[in-house]
C-alpha cells in the first residue's frame, strides 16, 4: 500500500527508494538512497528531479519492496562462477563472473523468467568469454513493490537448475599443433599457421606443447598427431587440408591417428570446412586455410567451449548458422558483436 505526500510536507520522512538523478550526457546516477531522511535543503533538489509528491510505504505481509525483491531474484539466478556485485542500486543488483570463463545462459529459463511480466534480467550471451569481475547479467523488480509470491516464483524458475546464469571455468590445454601441406613441409613457403593458433591459445590461457609438421600425406599427418599425443597434448589442432582437392588428406590422417566422433562442416563463415572429433578424451580440431587470413573464424566460436569441457558434435555446429556469418568490420571488437551469438539453445 502506498499514498502520496506533496514533497514540502514530507521534511523529515524516510524515502522507500532510491531516486535516479539523469544529467544528458554527463551522469545517470542515485541522487537520494533508500532510507535518506528528506531535508528542507532537499525539496527544491527533488523538485528538479520531478518529484512533487513522496509516496510513503505500508507494505502488508503479501508484498515486497524492491530492494528485497532484487536480493532475492539475482540469489536465484546466479550459478557457479557467478557472484552477486553489491548491494541494490536503484532497485538493481547486478552480477557478475566470479572468474574467468565461459557464460553459461539457460535460455528458456530466463525466457520463463521475464515471462512473468513484472521482475526482468538481462545477460550477455550464452558462450560469451568473460573475465573475472565483468558484469554478465542484472535483475530487478520493475515496480517500487510487487507481489511476494511472483518474486517468489520467478526465483523457483532461475534456480531450478543451480541458476540460471554460470561461468565453467576453462581448463589450461597443452596443445599439438599438426601444421600440414607439403609447401610449407618441403621449405617452398613460410607458415602462417603456428604464430595465429599459437596467439590464440595463449590468449585464451592455454600453451602450444608440441609444433609438428606434415606433408599432404595421410599416413605423415597420423603419425605426427600420434606424436603429438605421446609427448602429453591434451588438445589436437591441425591446420591445413581441409577443403576437397585431392591432395587435401588431413580428414583421413585424422582418422588414420584414431579420431572418433568426426563432424566436418559448419554453417559458419569464416570456417565452412572446420573439423571437430577426439582421440579418446583428447579433442581434436581441424582449421580450414581461412584461419590463416581472417583475425577471427570458427575457431574462436569452439576453442573456449571446448575448454570448458563441452563436446562439439554436429548439433552445436548446425545451431551456429544462425549468428554464423562475420560481417568483416574494419575494426573488429569480438567478442562484442554478433559473430556466434544468435543459436537458439
Amino acid at each position: 500500500m502506498t499514498r502520496m505526500v506533496p514533497v514540502e510536507e514530507a521534511v523529515g520522512m524516510v524515502l522507500p527508494h532510491d531516486i535516479t538523478e539523469i544529467r544528458p550526457g554527463d551522469f545517470k546516477g542515485r541522487a537520494f538512497r533508500k532510507g535518506h531522511i528528506i531535508r528542507a535543503e532537499d525539496v527544491e533538489h527533488l523538485k528538479r528531479l520531478g518529484k512533487e509528491h513522496i509516496y510513503v510505504l505500508a507494505l502488508g505481509p503479501d508484498d515486497i519492496h524492491e530492494n528485497e525483491a532484487a536480493a532475492v531474484l539475482a540469489g536465484a539466478l546466479a550459478g557457479p562462477g557467478v557472484s552477486i556485485a553489491g548491494e541494490p542500486v536503484e532497485g538493481k543488483l547486478s552480477l557478475v563472473a566470479a572468474l574467468e570463463g565461459l557464460l553459461k545462459i539457460d535460455i528458456e529459463a530466463l525466457y520463463r523468467f521475464n515471462l512473468l511480466g513484472e521482475v526482468m534480467a538481462a545477460t550477455l550471451h550464452d558462450n560469451t568469454p568473460v573475465k573475472q569481475g565483468e558484469q554478465v547479467a542484472a535483475t530487478r523488480l520493475i515496480p517500487l513493490t510487487g507481489k511476494r509470491k511472483l518474486v517468489e516464483e520467478a526465483a523457483a524458475i532461475a534456480g531450478a537448475k543451480g541458476g540460471a546464469v554460470r561461468v565453467k571455468p576453462l581448463r589450461r590445454a597443452r596443445a599439438g599443433l599438426v601444421i600440414t601441406g607439403s609447401e610449407v613441409f618441403h621449405g617452398r613457403i613460410k607458415d602462417a599457421f603456428e604464430p595465429v593458433l599459437r596467439q590464440k591459445l595463449n590468449e585464451i590461457g592455454s600453451e602450444v606443447l608440441e609444433v609438428r609438421f606434415a606433408p599432404d600425406d595421410a599416413a605423415a599427418i597420423a603419425r605426427e598427431i600420434k606424436g603429438c599425443l605421446n609427448a602429453g597434448a591434451d588438445l589436437i589442432v591441425t591446420s591445413g587440408g581441409m577443403s576437397v582437392d585431392p591432395d587435401d588428406v588431413t580428414r583421413t590422417g585424422i582418422r588414420m591417428a584414431g579420431a572418433e566422433g568426426i563432424v566436418y562442416g559448419s554453417p559458419v563463415l569464416p570456417g565452412a570446412m572446420f573439423l571437430a572429433g577426439a582421440i579418446g578424451t583428447v579433442p581434436v580440431l581441424g582449421v580450414p586455410a581461412c584461419g590463416m587470413f581472417h583475425r577471427i573464424t570458427i575457431l574462436d566460436l569452439v576453442l573456449p567451449r571446448i575448454l570448458a569441457g563441452e563436446r562439439i558434435a554436429r548439433e552445436e555446429l548446425a545451431r551456429m548458422g544462425h549468428g554464423g556469418l562475420c560481417r568483416q568490420c574494419k575494426t573488429c571488437r569480438f567478442p562484442v558483436c554478433p559473430f556466434g551469438k544468435g543459436g537458439i539453445q
